[in-house]
């Protein structure tokens, strides 16, 4: 079964980019390799900041669009949330 992830992308500045893929670490990988987005070709390093896995891909796109509306803040607040979920999970304070 396919899976399709939405995911933030943390620029060297603080700015979230937000993108939709299947293979989140190739599409990071292709970001900071400079072959992705155009837009954060003068900004590498990116980090995952956040990632959210879907069944279909309808689903995640209409996340992805959902999510790229949302403010700084409340992308700043997701990833937070989601990465002190993610210290937890793997056996973290």
């Amino acid at each position: 079964m396919k899976r399709f992830f939405v995911y933030l992308a943390r620029t060297r500045d603080g700015a979230y980019y937000c993108g939709y893929a299947v293979d989140v670490p190739a599409r990071l990988a292709s970001h900071n390799a400079g072959t992705g987005a155009k837009i954060l070709r003068g900004k590498r390093p990116v980090s995952l900041a956040y990632a959210r896995e879907f069944s279909t891909r309808a689903a995640a796109l209409s996340f992805e669009a959902t999510l790229k509306k949302r403010t700084h803040a409340y992308k700043r607040m997701l990833a937070t949330r989601w990465c002190r979920k993610s210290v937890k999970t793997a056996g973290g304070p």
